[in-house]
């Protein structure tokens, strides 16, 4: 009997699934990540390449395909001759298993903030109150190193998390350095505040070491180097709200590593945060037989740890957006890919 016989390692066996987000250009509307299966051995799981991030293993991944197909018919008879997709309708939800400020901007959907210290005798606001001052960041700074010369740097404290950005000029449209964060159609709606830029910027990172003039940050500034001229203020904290008008949106690699058999990726070029799956809940009235309904949708996850302690899951839904495949013109709006293991049959 051959060996082929048997059809080995068909099935992909896998524990878990891996996120990476990286932003969209949202003036040209182009996926800044690209994920290319040809070229997937570059991509190291612990050490993704530019401009993806590692956002940790999420649970419960589900992708929804709402996407409506319609029939050609022809004859006295209205046989179908053919049929096309009209309608595309994709989404996605699970589950982020850690929280930090993109994992919360992601969940949340609109401007994600980050909470500047406060001057003590500033009003208070849900967002945060009027800032302490910023300590401009000197030339020759990079992602990971920011310079802000002797004495300056008493400011902060390792351990402290930094904002780094330029002023708010009264500009309108897209803002914040490398990723859009926010959008402005009219200053006045931010009271034209000059630390906006700083309360929305994803050019965040975590104090390491300090130097006698300049900060060494855990990670790289998503953003990307700093220019002249901008400010660092300390962040003491990430807020995200409920309603806003303004839309999220990253391209998504979720990848289901292999435990054993194949590996699978599914690739977005463009994800918006949604609303998920509607559950509905009935609720009958002591009344009398009239029954009212709602829908709810899930925003956090508790999960049990021991009693009584639990962790909390940042729960996210996303619609995907079309994207024009430059192979053949067509549009898709997610790619799978399935990485047979070595020796596995193919049908």
């Amino acid at each position: 009997m051959s060996s082929w016989a048997v059809r080995p390692a068909m099935v992909p066996v896998t524990r878990r699934v891996r996120a990476y987000f990286a932003p969209v250009n949202r003036a040209t509307e182009t996926p800044g990540g690209v994920f290319d299966p040809a070229k997937s051995a570059g991509f190291l799981l612990d050490s993704p390449p530019a401009p993806w991030v590692d956002l940790g293993w999420i649970d419960s991944f589900q992708r929804f395909c709402a996407t409506a197909t319609e029939m050609m018919r022809t004859g006295a008879q209205g046989s179908a001759v053919g049929q096309f997709r009209s309608a595309l309708d994709a989404r996605i939800e699970f589950s982020f298993r850690e929280w930090g400020k993109l994992q919360m901007a992601l969940a949340g959907g609109s401007e994600h903030m980050n909470v500047l210290a406060a001057d003590p005798n500033a009003a208070a606001e849900p967002s945060g109150g009027t800032p302490l001052f910023g300590v401009g960041v000197l030339a020759g700074s990079t992602a990971s190193e920011i310079i802000l010369g002797v004495g300056a740097v008493d400011a902060f404290s390792v351990g402290d998390v930094i904002a780094v950005d330029a002023d708010y000029q009264q500009q309108t449209g897209y803002l914040g350095t490398g990723i859009a964060a926010a959008y402005v159609s009219d200053p006045a709606a931010v009271n034209h505040d000059p630390n906006y830029m700083r309360r929305v910027t994803f050019n965040v990172g975590r104090v390491a070491e300090k130097t006698t003039t300049s900060l060494i940050l855990a990670q790289p500034l998503l953003g990307g180097a700093p220019a002249a001229g901008v400010n660092a203020q300390k962040v003491i904290a990430f807020v995200d709200r409920e309603g806003g008008s303004f839309f999220q949106e990253w391209s998504g690699l979720f990848i289901a590593e292999e435990e054993s058999g194949g590996r699978i990726c599914f690739y977005y070029p463009r994800l918006s945060p949604t609303t998920s799956v509607a559950h509905t809940i009935r609720f009958n009235a002591n009344t009398g037989p009239q029954q009212t309904s709602m829908k709810v949708f899930e925003r956090e996850e508790e999960v049990a740890v021991t009693d009584p302690i639990s962790a909390w899951a940042l729960h996210a839904a996303f619609i995907a957006l079309p994207h024009t495949d430059e192979n053949d013109g067509q549009t898709a709006v997610c790619y799978r890919s399935y990485f047979p293991s070595g020796m596995a049959a193919i049908y």
